[in-house]
């Protein structure tokens, strides 16, 4: 009887560990491990290797990348868990193999924040584990472990707010090499862990386009300033000869103030990489840190200005999400609002949506992304992107009481004195609510339940936390709130100081959220919750109601009570007339200027065109006057500011000690130009069912819009021909749309493409603003 075959044996050297240098170098650590490849089993036919770091990693097999990723493994709320990431290395392997590792100090021991915070950890360590398998099945797992060496790099210094430092003289690619051995190497030590490493399921951040320099000039002081002619996320890459020891540095800054770079704005964030010449051809690309720039001013340089253009170019960073929304008008500003739009979101989508790109700060700010996460999931596919940070936003909740932090992660948690609006001691509106409007937003956009049973034990913990502030009267009416936060017309140094009662606004979000609560709640057959939050909404509107409603008048009488009163339904039929009309009586009041802030002005849109004064809200989006939404692009915008007049009319920058010009939460009236303008809205979440409404208005002869939604391209674009509107809709295959049209009956629409010719029915918009 023949013998039965053995399955081969799988061999495992040890579970992963994390490894930190015994003696840390003065430079970011280099590990490395020639490695022990199992013989007698024929060639490597899969080689998958899992990669991790307390810190940020690259990683090198036989000197070749193993990927293009940057800033790997991303920031999570380390304390408990810890991204890792899996590439396929078989093309890289070879019968005699070495692994190479660098880490950088990431999030994890970098600088956070603008105000004192202890770092995440104080030790940097790697961890990797390579799973081979060989012709005949034969298993073998190569770890991190106590085998591996570390030595010096050529990065002395690497920071995301500092920037980074390289010495070209001590650059040596041979440690990348099986049999390499230096002096300057040593022992590592393993280093304990006590969170969770879970796979990443998050797309990378890689390298998204290069820029070539579009202006170089030389400045007063000898130095040279080169203009990207955008204001991008990113780094320089540098080739370039000169003397050995000679240094190149390079500032970084979004604007020029007085022709030179204004770094007002980035507080203490040198941004400042420094580049030390080996005294050969050196090519300099410091990926260990990142910067919001447009501008880069150069000193040192070992050539003319004339050879900047070949030499440098900027590297635009972010992480590769896959687009699917695009908008298009007759309206060139609309055009660049709406680019601006998309391209401070790619800025700011650097592993989890921060505030900004440049300065100091830098965080997971709540609020932004409450105020953003609809226009977000339309320009790119951001449902696992958003769905994993609000893993960390239920983990930073539950080990806060159960209050959702202002910033998640929540480095700020741990200042010694945090002020006002950094320590996150209480829950307050929008910022807070995050943790039920966001997923809300990602349940609408894609149609899949799965981030809601995900999150809805954060949500319920919120919607309780809230209860339990409510007054005696019923509203939210005290504790700490942002408010209408940045309200144009408060002083630069106070941007909380808005008009809007702070306690309407936040009895307002109360009311959405209890709302959205209660849906998720019967949406998931949770019928106690749903029950529960459906009298607490009721329970608000009625408190609401009583508190702040009087004759035909809201309390605090400015435009963001009106707005958020009118579009979360905090009003009946009757109520919500007279509360258009006095919101487009403000509006009016204002010179068609903008007049809300954070809370307001994702809905002002929104609000008029419920309440039937669709001419006032095109007024209101083709205002070029600061403040609006088109007067950054009349002023040479590339990106969406953080205030309305980041710069003033003279050029100048605002005086407060808060001004980025890379701020994405302003731009959520995109999401307006994708449903009202271009016509194109969800009537049931994923788009299974559609609204196809424009809005069409005197001055802009033509707009389009497309979506690639979970079924299919859905498009539609609409031109006027004299008194007619031609109207072409495309319905992707499983759903079903309406054609909604003043005047006109309902038109339900089939998968498919159709063209329709509509009599034109326009709002009136002035001609100096339609020019």
């Amino acid at each position: 009887m023949a013998r039965r075959a053995e399955r081969p044996r799988l061999v495992i050297d040890r579970v992963p560990r994390f490894i930190t240098p015994a003696n840390e170098p003065d430079s970011a650590p280099l590990f490395r491990r020639d490695l022990p490849i199992d013989e007698g089993h024929g060639a490597v036919v899969s080689a998958r290797l899992t990669l991790s770091a307390l810190g940020i990693v690259e990683a090198w097999i036989n000197g070749t990348p193993v990927s293009n990723d940057l800033l790997t493994p991303g920031w999570t709320s380390y304390e408990w868990r810890l991204h890792s990431v899996t590439h396929d290395v078989t093309a890289l392997m070879a019968p005699q193999s070495t692994m190479g590792i660098a880490i950088g100090n990431g999030w994890y021991r970098g600088r956070l924040g603008w105000i004192p915070t202890q770092r995440y950890g104080d030790r940097l360590a790697a961890y990797a584990e390579l799973r081979l398998v060989f012709e005949d099945a034969h298993e073998q797992v190569i770890v991190t472990d106590e085998s591996w060496q570390v030595g010096p790099s050529s990065i002395t210094a690497n920071d995301f707010y500092d920037g980074q430092s390289i010495d070209a003289r001590l650059a040596d690619d041979d440690w990348k090499q099986p049999g390499f051995s230096s002096p300057l190497w040593g022992a590592v030590r393993v280093l304990d862990y006590a969170g969770a490493v879970v796979s990443d399921p998050v797309a990378p951040v890689r390298r998204i386009a290069e820029l070539a320099p579009q202006r170089v000039w030389s400045s007063e002081s000898g130095s040279i300033i080169v203009d990207f002619g955008q204001n991008i996320v990113g780094f320089l890459r540098l080739t370039l000869r000169g003397e050995s020891g000679q240094v190149v540095t390079a500032r970084h800054a979004e604007v020029l103030d007085g022709g030179r770079l204004a770094t007002r704005p980035l507080r203490t964030a040198a941004a400042t990489d420094r580049f030390t010449l080996s005294g050969g051809v050196d090519t300099f690309e410091p990926s260990f840190t990142f910067h919001g720039f447009r501008y880069a001013e150069l000193e040192g340089w070992p050539g003319q200005p004339d050879d900047v253009g070949a030499a440098v170019r900027a590297v635009v960073i972010g992480t590769d999400l896959h687009r699917t929304g695009h908008f298009a008008c007759s309206v060139p500003e609309l055009n660049q609002l709406h680019e601006n739009v998309v391209r401070g979101m790619r800025g700011n989508f650097i592993d989890i949506p921060t505030d900004c790109p440049q300065r100091d700060e830098r965080l997971g700010w709540t609020g932004d992304i409450s105020a953003f996460a609809p226009t977000a999931a339309y320009l790119f596919d951001v449902q696992q992107f958003l769905a994993d940070w609000l893993v960390d936003v239920g983990l930073e909740q539950s080990h806060h009481g159960g209050v959702v932090p202002y910033t998640v992660p929540d480095i700020l948690k741990y200042a010694a004195d945090p002020p006002l609006g950094a320590g996150s001691p209480e829950a307050t509106a929008i910022w807070s609510d995050a943790s039920v409007w966001v997923p809300w937003a990602l349940w609408e956009a894609y149609g899949d339940p799965q981030v809601l049973r995900s999150t809805v034990d954060s949500m319920v913990a919120h919607g309780r936390r809230v209860r339990s502030l409510l007054s005696p009267s019923g509203v939210w009416d005290a504790g700490f709130q942002f408010g209408d936060w940045l309200d144009p017309d408060a002083p630069p140094d106070r941007p909380g100081a808005a008009k809007a009662d702070r306690g309407v606004v936040a009895t307002a979000c109360a009311y959405r959220t209890a709302v959205c609560i209660s849906a998720v709640a019967e949406l998931l057959d949770r019928p106690a919750e749903h029950e529960e939050f459906a009298r607490m909404a009721t329970e608000l509107r009625a408190a609401f109601q009583r508190e702040y409603v009087g004759d035909q008048r809201i309390s605090s009488d400015c435009a963001t009570v009106y707005v958020l009163a009118i579009v979360f339904g905090l009003l009946d039929s009757e109520q919500s007339a007279w509360a258009g009309a006095r919101l487009a009586e403000l509006v009016a009041a204002s010179g068609d200027r903008i007049s809300t802030g954070f809370a307001g002005t994702p809905f002002v849109m929104d609000a008029l065109t419920m309440t039937g004064h669709i001419d006032t809200a095109y007024r209101l989006l083709l205002q070029r006057e600061c403040p609006s939404w088109l007067y950054p692009v009349t002023m040479g915008a590339t990106t969406v500011w953080e205030r309305w007049d980041s710069m003033l009319p003279d050029g100048s920058i605002n005086p407060g000690d808060m001004t980025s010009f890379n701020h994405y939460a302003l731009g959520a009236v995109a999401d307006w130009m994708h449903r009202s303008l271009g016509g194109l809205a969800p009537l049931e979440p994923g788009y299974r069912r559609m609204r196809i409404a424009p809005q069409v208005a005197a001055g802009i002869d033509w707009a389009s819009t497309s979506l690639e939604t979970p079924h299919g391209l859905a498009a539609v674009h609409w031109r006027t021909d004299g008194e007619l509107v031609r109207l072409q809709v495309t319905i992707p295959s499983g759903t079903t749309a309406v054609v909604v049209w003043p005047g006109d009956p309902d038109l339900e629409l089939r998968p498919g493409s159709h063209e329709l010719v509509l009599p034109r029915r326009v709002a009136r918009v002035s001609d100096e603003l339609a020019r």
